[in-house]
């Protein structure tokens, strides 16, 4: 992975929107990574925190070998609730990229997921195939991910550790639905290699949050395949690499002892 420098990424200017995006990364990484003094010739800005979520974009970005920087947002202060941010990603979650090199060589920005490594799938034609009957067997996956096993996983994670108070029928509730897609996963990859077929970015979302099945209350020896598979995936160089991207300062967020950035990420409501 290339050592870690501070950059300032930069769109072109062209309109009030766009001089809002301009970023100043204090993490720069990624195998075609450039500094935020060359972002107008290519690389994706990458508004990130070490989430499950924020690793799906680093691997399928170092997969792609595409250059990047990477904007850290602090969930656990709030920055993501920062208007500049909230321009790019108005959901205020991470991950959002903007791109300067996007359609008709345009500058672009994209939030979700799902929805970014359906673009970087599209702007590479990696991992995402062109043959629509391909397509819709990797669009099944990925939004089985991103409806499933992304709410499901996280919500254990939140009664099992984050929650004020150990709510027995809540743990169990969302400990056992992801035993349930675990099993649909380990059966699925019992007949492929990977998700839909071949690698693609079905296989980038679900990786983050399958390697915390420990965080979910599961036993990683009773889904062999999925084991396999999780193995097959952290082995990848470029993957390994993408799952590295830290940034400076990180902890877990969300921790009880924590109350600030407890009451910051667990207690918002409407904001209008």
């Amino acid at each position: 992975m290339a050592r870690a420098k501070k950059s300032k990424a930069r769109t072109s200017g062209k309109t009030r929107r766009k001089s809002k995006l301009r970023a100043s990364a204090k993490t720069l990484t990624g195998s075609r990574a450039q500094t935020g003094a060359n972002i107008r010739q290519g690389p994706i800005v990458l508004y990130f925190w070490p989430t499950p979520n924020g690793l799906k974009i680093t691997v399928m970005l170092e997969e792609c070998g595409l250059p990047y920087v990477v904007k850290p947002v602090n969930i656990g202060k709030g920055e993501q609730f920062e208007s500049q941010f909230l321009e790019i990603s108005p959901n205020n979650r991470i991950p959002a990229i903007v791109d300067p090199n996007g359609p008709s060589g345009s500058a672009i920005s994209v939030f979700e997921s799902g929805a970014i490594l359906q673009y970087l799938g599209r702007k590479t034609g990696r991992f995402y195939p062109a043959y629509e009957r391909k397509r819709v067997r990797v669009d099944e996956w990925l939004h089985w991910q991103m409806g499933g096993l992304g709410p499901m996983a996280g919500q254990a994670h939140h009664f099992r550790h984050y929650a004020p108070d150990q709510i027995e029928y809540a743990i169990n509730r969302y400990t056992n639905e992801c035993r349930r897609l675990y099993g649909i996963m380990n059966k699925r990859l019992a007949r492929h290699e990977y998700l839909a077929g071949p690698l693609s970015i079905a296989d980038f979302a679900c990786l983050g949050w399958a390697r915390r099945w420990e965080r979910q209350g599961q036993v990683i020896g009773e889904f062999p395949h999925l084991k396999r598979w999780l193995d097959a995936l952290e082995a990848r160089p470029a993957a390994a690499r993408g799952l590295a991207v830290t940034v400076e300062g990180y902890s877990p967020p969300g921790n009880k002892k924590d109350t600030e950035s407890w009451r910051i990420l667990f207690t918002q409501g409407a904001r209008t």
